[in-house]
């Protein structure tokens, strides 16, 4: 009598959920962080997908709104939400950005996911008050829902112009390479011995 097969097990699924930043924005997608991190995995031998349900433009509301469907038909074990900068750039309502922020890590976690939660700045126009109550929104948000924060998504980018897009928001090809470099220790923390 010949055994059955074991049942093929379908490779862990990464989500990422953010905005144009994560998108990539005015580029190939291939030279975005999201597909850098893809080919990362697979170079390293770890089994995982990668699904990017970025949206530019995206704010944390709209981004909570989409989170249940993503989860549902992705049943993802790590989700990664990149959001707030747009919510900053217009100016809306910190605590309602807060409260959105909050509402997708308990909805992943409860979903059985871990949550990296990336952190972005503001421009320094937005004044010093605005701006600090801004970044620390997801210093409370990771540390009260039990999500892992990477403080600045841009760090070593945004300062600098030959990583940036004309429009000195978006990040160039090389600003999405250091932008991987960023968010990689976080995540690789996150993901078990490649096999």
């Amino acid at each position: 009598m010949l055994a059955a097969a074991a049942p093929a097990v379908a490779a862990p699924t990464i989500l990422v959920v953010g905005d144009s930043l994560s998108a990539a924005h005015g580029m190939a997608v291939e030279a975005g962080w999201v597909a850098r991190l893809r080919q990362r995995l697979d170079e390293r031998g770890y089994p995982h997908r990668v699904v990017n349900a970025s949206v530019g433009g995206d704010t944390t509301s709209g981004g909570r709104a989409r989170l249940p469907e993503a989860l549902a038909e992705h049943q993802p074990a790590i989700v990664i939400i990149e959001l707030g900068g747009n919510d900053g750039l217009r100016g809306q309502s910190l605590q309602a950005m807060r409260a959105n922020l909050a509402a997708m890590v308990e909805r992943s976690r409860q979903a059985g996911a871990r949550v990296l939660l990336l952190g972005v700045r503001l421009p320094p126009n937005y004044g010093p008050a605005y701006s600090e109550a801004f970044a620390a929104i997801y210093r409370q948000v990771a540390d009260s829902h039990e999500a892992v924060l990477v403080p600045r998504l841009l760090e070593g980018v945004g300062e600098r112009r030959e990583f940036m897009q004309a429009d000195g928001i978006h990040p160039n090809a090389d600003g999405h390479a250091r932008i991987l470099d960023n968010v990689w220790p976080a995540l690789k923390d996150f993901l078990p011995q490649a096999t």
